[in-house]
């Protein structure tokens, strides 16, 4: 009979031990509560507070409970402060002994809260895990005669991720696949003449060029040669009429020698000319070079621009001679040649690719070949945020730099892959259409701006765009709660 008591005994000192999380609103009156719960990390250390009401804790005369609050995950465990708690003999045995240093409570007499605060160094592990109530009972000798535990809290210290759904463009396919390669050749031509001479000066290499671009197209299965435009430029000294004339004259004469070379048809090869080309000076003037080496560009540059001149070549030309002598004859010697030039673009047709790991290798051999649809379906072919991925809407941006879906598909691929500098770049030139306006949305988001982030969400009609905004709702809401807690007494 007696040992039937004190088993009943023992059970009402611990009565809460066989209590949980689901029983808090039903605890039994013998567990000690929590009130206040904090817990914080803050200076590299983790900080716990706590208010215990062990007002109603009752236990029987000869035991004893040690309370241990600890952060566990795993096999990791931090163990705080114990709170030890003594029936009548015991806490009066603890008082004889003069071992009551830990500051042993007894039970039943427990009025004020117990104000609870444990500090310890912070570890990474503790940015998920648990903190824990271990509970131990000592009989009357003193002897440890069992232990539970009671999960009280989740810590969750992780930074809570913004990850808005990508929403990409698919562009638009070239039903026919025109393509050029344009470029430049100083053909020259003896002074105030049209003919060519293939061997004269440096026409051994500007025509080889000409020529080479020709045949490399010719040549490449993959493509179907069109026409040819050549645009001849003479420069601006002289009187315009002659420059005119030899503007045209060797533009033809540069056409009919390729359509001889070639046995094309006439109307294969078209031509236009520019008499002066004051572009192209203005264009020198404007650069580094010429601050470094004129006395006065930007008088030169004022007379070019000025509208009084208008039409009016011949006097543009006179004036430059005569205010800054010095400085034309430097552009007759060294800028004039380079601005009697024949501009030539060989047009082709490029045949269509459908089979992504052929587009793939296009990509490395030849991208210059792809379309901006082709370069989306090997990009679909594959893991998104691989390198193939990446490499496709990258090299569609290269390709084709003033395209806003292309710029839009590359941005969403940086934002995906957190290149948040490339992703701005990009997405300044992706248009304003409400999916450039969620693509830089997120940019703002995944920055931290979230305020700006939801004011341009909000007022879009994407669904990505709801579900984003509603993201940003929840981060903000979770600011600073880094724990919840399970159980309200142990």
């Amino acid at each position: 009979m007696k040992t039937a008591k004190i088993i009943a005994l023992s059970a009402i000192i611990c009565g809460s031990f066989a209590g949980n999380a689901a029983d808090m609103k039903t605890a039994p009156a013998s567990e000690i509560a929590i009130r206040n719960l904090d817990i914080r990390k803050a200076d590299g250390r983790i900080i716990l507070d706590m208010t215990l009401d062990a007002s109603r804790l009752k236990m029987n005369t000869n035991r004893e409970a040690v309370y241990t609050p600890m952060i566990i995950k795993g096999n990791d465990t931090v163990k705080m402060k114990p709170i030890s708690v003594a029936g009548r003999n015991r806490w009066y045995s603890h008082l004889r002994g003069d071992d009551n240093k830990a500051g042993t409570l007894r039970a039943g007499e427990i009025k004020e809260p117990i104000l609870y605060s444990y500090e310890a160094p912070y570890a990474e592990w503790m940015e998920i895990s648990q903190v824990e109530v271990k509970c131990e009972e000592k009989g009357c000798c003193g002897k440890f005669e069992g232990a539970r535990f009671v999960p009280i809290a989740d810590i969750d210290l992780a930074p809570k991720p913004f990850e808005p759904r990508m929403v990409y463009v698919t562009p638009k396919a070239e039903a026919v696949k025109e393509r050029s390669i344009a470029a430049k050749a100083y053909v020259d031509f003896p002074v105030n003449k049209i003919e060519i001479y293939p061997d004269y000066r440096r026409n051994p290499v500007e025509l080889k060029k000409i020529l080479a671009t020709i045949d490399s197209v010719r040549a490449d299965k993959n493509l179907t040669f069109r026409s040819i435009h050549i645009k001849g430029f003479a420069s601006p000294e002289g009187s315009y009429a002659n420059n005119e004339r030899l503007a045209k004259g060797r533009t033809q004469t540069l056409a009919d020698y390729v359509r001889n070379l070639y046995k094309f048809k006439r109307d294969v090869i078209t031509t236009s000319y520019t008499p002066e080309d004051w572009a192209g000076l203005e264009e020198y003037l404007r650069s580094e070079a010429a601050q470094r080496t004129l006395t006065n560009p930007a008088g030169i540059l004022a007379i070019i621009t000025d509208p009084a001149y208008r039409g009016k070549d011949d006097a543009r030309e006179a004036a430059i001679k005569t205010k800054f002598p010095k400085d034309y004859q430097y552009l007759l010697a060294e800028v004039y040649p380079g601005l009697r030039h024949s501009d030539y673009a060989v047009n082709f047709i490029v045949r269509s690719y459908t089979q992504p790991e052929e587009i793939i290798e296009t990509m490395r051999t030849a991208p210059q070949n792809l379309s901006l649809d082709e370069l989306f379906v090997a990009a679909q072919s594959v893991e998104p945020g691989s390198e193939v991925y990446n490499e496709a809407f990258d090299l569609a941006a290269k390709m084709y730099p003033n395209d806003p879906i292309a710029n839009l598909n590359a941005g969403n691929a940086a934002l995906q892959r957190r290149d948040l500098v490339s992703a701005e770049k990009y997405l300044a030139k992706a248009g304003d259409s409400d999916e450039a306006e969620y693509a830089r949305a997120v940019l703002a988001g995944l920055k931290g701006d979230y305020p700006a982030a939801a004011k341009m969400l909000s007022k879009l009609p994407l669904t990505q765009a709801k579900a984003a905004e509603k993201q940003i709702q929840a981060i903000e809401e979770a600011k600073g709660q880094v724990f919840k807690q399970t159980a309200d007494s142990f």
